[in-house]
């Protein structure tokens, strides 16, 4: 069964505070790795974003097929379920792309599920069960 929307939402919510935390501590590492540099401008920029979200990836890609849950997930009781490797890197790669759009097919998806989800072949399911 689909974990209700106003769960999943609460859930992104929840996580958009753990990825910001992933996100600042990938930039501290990314900061000293670099000698200090200038991360605002140029080259350096496009490097830090890229190393950020190779790090994004990697929390949720370790999250998902090593359980199917992230925290957020784990606290709100919603597991990801058929995930494979390829699968966890489709869902990632297109809610980073499409996550707006994504909440809103739910709205008319018939069985609730997000853009994403639908689209990588993944599902949510209440893990309370």
């Amino acid at each position: 069964m689909t974990p209700g929307l106003g769960r999943r939402l609460a859930a992104m919510l929840y996580e958009a505070f753990l990825v910001f935390a992933v996100a600042f501590f990938a930039a501290w590492i990314f900061f000293f790795a670099s000698g200090g540099s200038d991360a605002t401008r140029g080259i350096v920029r496009a490097e830090l974003q890229l190393f950020i979200l190779a790090m994004l990836a990697a929390y949720f890609l370790w999250c998902w097929l090593r359980g199917g849950q992230t925290l957020a997930m784990r606290a709100w009781r919603i597991r990801l379920v058929d995930v494979t490797p390829g699968k966890a890197i489709a869902r990632f790669l297109i809610a980073a792309a499409l996550l707006p759009l994504s909440i809103l097919w739910a709205l008319v998806d018939r069985d609730r599920q997000f853009l994403h989800d639908r689209l990588a072949g993944t599902r949510l399911v209440d893990a309370r069960r």
